[in-house]
């Protein structure tokens, strides 16, 4: 059995981001992944937005880690040339009924330190998007997108430097905590028996059963997944907006929102569906769903616009028998396995706290050392 330093599971755009921050404190990492290449699962089918932190509660990890992440991210992304675009976001009330919910979305932006955000009424809101009905919207200058592809290749690049090892189509399937690390069982092309003295679970939609799979860590402190489907169509023909709109948020998601990629290409989506299994077929079904929800904010919609393009599944969580909204980070103080910490239900805004999340795990291994 050989003996490594430190193990990364899953090679999606946390595991690469949390690889590459404890690589580059000149540790020994070896990153292991069931998948054939980088970012094939959540990290790939997502709106690739980069977000300023608007709606999470003040005080949880998902709000510090997006607030400071978006910095950390755009000033990577202006430094590595990873492509991008700060086009801004306007978050629309369709009717007055939803004014009093921009200013409730603006008073908790705030409260999580985001202090660029502007009000628009009607006009000004028209003088921007012309196409756009709507009551009046909350503006976001520091929501962009990104080339979420780049940025991985970028960060294994990073990792690969610092002298980090990937394995492609190797998952862990077994493992067992012991005194002075973790034994586990990686199947796949080259099947291995590996010891690691530290393993970080970045496994996202499969993370908690990763770590059902490790005996000796107690099974209170691995939530239950629970799977929510987001469906997303394309625009055909032009995109007349310059900008991301999104409605009023709604349970599970935040609503059935226009995104663009790079090349000016739109695409709405996603929305809940909540599902038992992980399946990325698009559910061409809900195709008049979605037409009902845009033309709320866009009424000029072309009937027979959309179409299919892909699907996503959020990992959302359980935890001792009511839901959990935040991002939860398992670390030794939290399960008892000094060697361990397991990512669980690391959804949007994943994308945009990636190199944050990063700079956390690795300060917590810091402290954990140095006890």
């Amino acid at each position: 059995m050989e003996t490594i330093d430190c193990l990364v599971i899953g090679a999606g755009v946390i595991g690469l981001a949390v690889a590459r921050t404890i690589a580059q404190t000149g540790r020994e990492v070896f990153i292991v992944e069931q998948e054939p290449g980088i970012g094939t699962g959540i990290s790939s089918r997502n709106s690739e937005v980069i977000h300023a932190g608007l709606y999470y509660s003040p005080g949880s990890l998902k709000a510090q880690l997006c607030v400071r992440g978006n910095r950390l991210l755009y000033e990577y992304a202006a430094a590595r040339g990873v492509p991008h675009r700060r086009c801004g976001k306007l978050v629309v009330a369709t009717g007055e009924s939803q004014s009093a919910e921009l200013r409730r979305i603006h008073a908790n932006a705030v409260a999580c330190g985001v202090a660029d955000l502007s009000f628009l009424d009607q006009d000004q809101t028209r003088e921007l998007e012309p196409a756009l009905r709507c009551a009046g919207a909350l503006y976001s200058p520091s929501s962009g997108i990104l080339d979420s592809h780049a940025f991985m290749l970028s960060l294994q690049g990073d990792a690969e430097q610092a002298n980090a090892t990937f394995a492609f189509r190797s998952a862990v399937v077994a493992g067992r905590t012991t005194s002075d690390g973790i034994e586990l069982t990686v199947e796949g092309d080259a099947p291995m028996q590996l010891k690691a003295r530290l393993v970080v679970n970045c496994a996202g939609l499969f993370a908690p059963q990763v770590a059902r799979s490790i005996s000796g860590l107690p099974a209170a402190s691995i939530p239950q997944e629970i799977y929510a489907k987001g469906n997303y169509f394309s625009l055909t023909g032009a995109c007349p907006f310059r900008h991301l709109v999104y409605p009023i948020p709604e349970p599970g998601g935040l609503g059935v929102h226009l995104t663009l990629d790079l090349g000016g290409q739109a695409k709405f989506g996603p929305d809940v569906e909540w599902v038992d299994r992980i399946d990325f077929r698009v559910d061409n079904n809900r195709v008049d769903s979605f037409f009902a929800e845009i033309r709320k904010y866009w009424p000029g919609l072309p009937s027979g616009a959309l179409q299919p393009a892909y699907a996503g599944v959020r990992p959302k969580l359980r935890v001792n028998g009511g839901p959990h909204s935040d991002f939860l980070i398992s670390a030794p103080s939290d399960h008892g396995v000094p060697s361990l910490y397991n990512l669980f239900g690391i959804e949007s805004p994943g994308l945009t706290s990636a190199l944050a999340i990063g700079d956390l795990i690795a300060q917590q291994i810091r402290q954990q050392q140095e006890k």
